[in-house]
């Protein structure tokens, strides 16, 4: 292993990082352009890990054997290009942490799904007795839970940034939940790209792994086909029967490796995009051998995670739900699709070169107002304008959600679903989902 550790980046991911590389006596240094929060602050100084912020010293920098790169630093990042031309090694986060473990891994990634189905799967091992890590992109990261290293299985929510700058990184199980356009100003505008980056979760399996694969996405359909990876294939299908595991408007039937069924209307998670994610979640289970009542039960009481289709209160007959976690077109797309009354939908937020065109036939069917919530609200104004009788600009939380409630009337829906990222307003997706709950208790 080298010796001199950079880190760039002092949030979760670095600071994870950073403590792993010192316990396993490395020369480590951290480096971030920006502020770093004041929590993170106090974990480098509790493990006397030197850092600087604001800035990134080419001097210090250039010193390093190994870089190990935070999944929130842009590809085009000037100190990336930089280091590429002196030749140093470039890792993230995760890859850098999977040298320093020999536990098995459950690696999750896709556009959508990757949150609630890496928590099912925990939720589902932890209730079989297993001691779980469970990080990555939620929670603790990969690197801070290799840092006790006590557990019997990682479970990982991973996303295409993390997954960019991986060598070895080979999860014993990897999951593909869907692709659809997201990150794509990223990728060049180019969704190819963007999925050849999910599909690199495969690239390091070997026979004796597993990759569970949703059959039904065209693109992933078409990268089974042309890239070639080593591990037992296992597609799920909301479509078509298989021999592996699939799902009709009744049941869902596992397969492989050894065959049960389960109603749909007994699991916890409905509409179809959640079958999708049980599915995934059963299969899981089933190769790793979990007795088949634990699978069911675990899906049956999983409770839904905070920020994705939560049910906040009902307001003067109106029922507020929060999917703060939807940041892609997709994730809104499945959300619209499940409301089952009149919705005032709260949207907007920093556009990833958003495509809303699949929204369309469900704004006109569904929605009867739109509150868009952004720093620039211009294009979705422009695209929904002429979708619904009223369309309104703001620019606040407390704005959107009085004005959403001022649309409403009882039986509507008000659901804060963005359909984009939440950086341009908010710190994150859970800050903005906790500040539309906080307001609409000010109601």
């Amino acid at each position: 292993m080298n010796k001199k550790v950079v880190i760039l980046g002092g949030g979760e991911s670095g600071t994870g990082a950073a403590r792993l590389a010192q316990k396993n006596g490395l020369e480590v240094w951290l480096s971030d352009f920006g502020k770093i929060k004041s929590d993170f602050k106090q974990r480098l100084e509790n493990s006397q890990i030197a850092y600087e912020e604001e800035r990134h010293s080419w001097d210090k920098i250039k010193d390093a054997s190994l870089i190990v790169k935070s999944p929130g630093i842009p590809k085009t990042a000037e100190i990336l290009k930089k280091i590429e031309e002196e030749g140093i090694e470039i890792v993230s986060e995760i890859e850098f942490a999977s040298r320093f473990t020999e536990k098995p891994i459950i690696a999750i990634t896709g556009s959508n799904g990757k949150t609630t189905t890496t928590s099912l799967i925990a939720h589902m091992l932890e209730k079989a007795g297993l001691k779980v890590g469970l990080g990555g992109n939620i929670g603790h990261s990969f690197a801070d839970l290799v840092v006790k290293d006590d557990f019997d299985y990682y479970v990982l929510e991973i996303s295409s940034f993390q997954l960019d700058d991986i060598v070895h990184f080979a999860p014993h199980i990897a999951i593909i939940l869907n692709i659809t356009p997201d990150h794509l100003d990223e990728y060049d505008y180019d969704i190819m790209q963007y999925a050849k980056a999910k599909f690199k979760i495969s690239q390091n399996q070997k026979a004796e792994d597993f990759l569970i694969w949703f059959e039904d996405d065209q693109i992933l359909q078409k990268l089974t086909h042309e890239i070639s990876f080593q591990a037992t294939s296992i597609p799920f299908s909301l479509e078509k029967e298989n021999e592996t595991a699939y799902a009709d408007d009744e049941n869902i039937y596992i397969k492989y490796p050894d065959p049960f069924s389960m109603k749909v209307e007994d699991l916890a998670l409905q509409g179809s995009h959640n079958t999708a994610n049980s599915l995934a979640a059963a299969v899981n289970g089933n190769i790793l051998k979990l007795r088949k009542q634990i699978i069911k039960d675990s899906l049956s009481d999983f409770e839904a995670v905070e920020h994705r289709m939560e049910t906040v209160l009902t307001i003067h007959g109106m029922k507020f739900i929060n999917d703060s976690k939807a940041t892609n077109v997709n994730a809104t797309y499945y959300a619209l699709k499940s409301m089952k009354t009149p919705v005032v939908w709260i949207m907007g937020g920093k556009d990833k070169g958003n495509d809303y065109e699949s929204l369309f036939p469900l704004i006109e069917q569904n929605v009867k107002a739109i509150v868009c919530l952004g720093a620039e609200n211009s294009k979705p104004m422009s695209e929904f304008g002429k979708k619904v009788p009223v369309i309104v600009s703001t620019d606040n939380m407390k704005d959107a959600v009085r004005s959403a409630y001022m649309l409403g009337k009882p039986g509507d829906t008000v659901l804060l679903s963005p359909a984009c990222a939440s950086f341009d307003l908010f710190e994150n997706y859970e800050q903005r989902g906790k500040m539309f709950k906080n307001e609409i208790k000010l109601l």
